[in-house]
């Protein structure tokens, strides 16, 4: 029997391939579906069921495009409807995969037709646990998610969680491994760990939602409290992974086509944006003016998907040689299907075709120093709340990446503003969405925050308690 994982470290997202005897299941797969047929193909074996555990918010899954090319049956948990057809598993239903079983458990809480797998060898013995967003490593699935359930309420699903967890999960053997959908970085939930499994025995001694004698009540007030609001993609993926979407190959095909200049200013001029999805300091060195920066080299999907609020926009890519179908592929797993094609050698034909670039001034953090000791300056930290009040700059302002659609005009456009974040990836994009919205006196401070608590004797605040934490 082989199990892997498949980890995307973009989404913090698990997916999952199991083999035995020439039979293949998957869990929780992304939108391209090449990762699954070509594990099948090298094993020679068939896939017989796709698994989803919920109806997934953060990505857009690719389960209908995979059913359609293995012929496999796709498998929710009770009470799950959508426009395709699908298998509801009941709770306690086994499922055979070669010499290998999986067994259903209904473990709804993250939304109601939330599912675990409990798979066991050919000898009967449980082996892991693909706990879905049910349980995750340090942390369990945030309550607050699901697409609307009836009258249910936020504190209705965290009082399912807590019995899914209590009576379905807690109740296995303790050296069971645990394999979550989701890991460190994903908005599913607060705390995650970095690591992508554990047992279950270890999870109960540190993972705080699984303490032994904690109450209902207690649990439904730890899991709540702290959260933010999700991005706003969230809901419109959720309902995605309920419909038919246009195939993969498709989205992938149209938006990996080569564009000339003129074919990029008259996109733009019917409502396009260009995309710049470089290295930051690419950007910062040279770019096409009104263009915005979200570069490959970080959370990419997860940004596009809280900053561009149209999940229908036209999109034209700006990208390194070679990343173009990397680029449109990332974009379609959070359901950006509108990509129109890319700029082929982007700067030079920008400028062969007579028009002229931007930039964006740099300072390190030494010359910050030296210019905050001369002048008064005004520092700029568009990390998000919760790390500025963790420690930051002594007078600097917070206006964080997460809301600069909707509080742009916060900013002076009359003032010089010095821009951080924690390493110098997010401070690029505050400045590109700044920049087009008129707010164009930004400096941007190399290596962010981390550099200038290496390299400065700047005075750093201690641990500041919000007057909305109180």
């Amino acid at each position: 029997m082989k199990i892997e994982q498949i980890f995307t470290s973009c989404l913090a997202e698990m997916a999952y391939y199991i083999e035995s005897k020439g039979e293949a299941v998957v869990i929780d797969p992304l939108r391209e579906t090449a990762p699954y047929t070509e594990r099948a193909e090298n094993d020679n074996a068939k896939i017989k069921y796709i698994f989803l555990t919920h109806f997934h918010a953060d990505f857009v899954s690719g389960h209908v495009d995979l059913a359609k090319k293995t012929g496999a049956t796709i498998v929710y948990g009770p009470g799950a409807t959508a426009e395709y057809d699908l298998y509801n598993g009941t709770d306690g239903e086994k499922f055979k995969v070669g010499d290998a079983e999986l067994e259903l458990l209904h473990t709804p809480g993250h939304t109601m037709e939330s599912i675990s797998l409990l798979l066991r060898d050919k000898n009967g013995k449980e082996q892991c646990l693909f706990s879905g967003d049910a349980l995750f490593i340090g942390d369990v699935g945030r309550p607050d998610l699901a697409i609307k359930q009836g009258a249910l309420t936020e504190e209705d699903l965290a009082k399912h969680l807590f019995n899914s967890l209590r009576n379905k999960i807690m109740t296995l053997p303790d050296d069971i491994v645990i394999y979550p959908n989701h890991g460190a970085g994903s908005a599913c939930g607060k705390n995650m760990s970095k690591e992508t499994y554990d047992t279950l025995g270890h999870q109960k001694e540190v993972n705080y939602a699984l303490r032994h004698d904690m109450t209902e009540d207690e649990f439904v007030k730890e899991v709540l409290t702290g959260l933010v609001a999700p991005p706003q993609y969230f809901p419109k993926n959720a309902g995605m992974n309920k419909g038919i979407n246009t195939d993969i190959d498709s989205v992938i095909e149209n938006g990996k086509k080569a564009l000339t200049v003129d074919e990029v200013k008259a996109l733009v001029a019917d409502g396009a944006i260009i995309l710049d999805t470089r290295h930051q300091n690419e950007f910062i060195k040279e770019h096409i003016p009104g263009s915005l920066f979200i570069g490959l080299n970080g959370q990419f999907a997860p940004w596009v998907g809280a900053l561009i609020k149209d999940i229908d926009q036209k999109i034209v890519i700006v990208t390194d040689f070679g990343k173009e179908e990397e680029a449109v592929t990332r974009l379609a797993r959070i359901g950006y299907d509108y990509a129109q094609g890319y700029l082929p050698n982007p700067m030079a034909a920008w400028k062969e075709a007579g028009n002229e670039t931007d930039s964006i001034q740099q300072v390190t953090p030494q010359e910050l120093e030296t210019l905050a000791v001369e002048s008064d300056i005004n520092i700029l930290d568009v990390r998000k709340k919760s790390e500025f009040f963790s420690e930051h700059i002594i007078g600097a302002e917070n206006e964080p990446l997460d809301t600069i659609n909707s509080n742009v005009d916060n900013l002076d456009k009359d003032k010089t503003y010095y821009v951080h974040c924690a390493g110098g990836y997010r401070s690029v994009i505050f400045e590109s969405i700044a920049k087009a919205n008129g707010v164009l006196h930004l400096i941007d401070i190399a290596d962010g925050f981390n550099g200038i608590k290496e390299h400065t004797k700047m005075n750093v605040s201690d641990y500041v308690c919000p007057s909305t934490m109180l």
